[in-house]
């Protein structure tokens, strides 16, 4: 499936500032690795060292949280927009996580 990945502007240094990407998959995993193999260094920042979403990270697909649908297991449609949101927090410790 072919989706379109909205970039939050604190990663959009790895996607040499573009605000919106391409990125393939069937699942929500699926398509942060299609990002990882065009972006490297991009997972890294959307996930954890067990492979779960960020606690700080907010993901929606067609704007619903996948923490209330089936997380990185989500399927997506063809033509599905996810958007990549920074969870906002006092002291703006979130955006020094996110972009490094």
């Amino acid at each position: 499936m072919s989706v379109i990945v909205r970039i939050p502007t604190p990663l959009r240094k790895i996607t040499a500032d573009q605000d919106s990407v391409p990125a393939d998959g069937a699942s929500l995993a699926e398509c942060i690795a299609s990002l990882e193999a065009s972006y490297p260094g991009l997972k890294e920042r959307l996930c954890d060292e067990s492979g779960e979403i960020r606690r700080f990270v907010n993901i929606y697909i067609d704007g619903e949280d996948v923490r209330f649908l089936q997380g990185l297991a989500t399927p997506l449609k063809d033509g599905a927009e996810v958007s990549i949101v920074p969870a906002v927090a006092g002291g703006g410790g979130w955006a020094t996580e996110l972009a490094t």
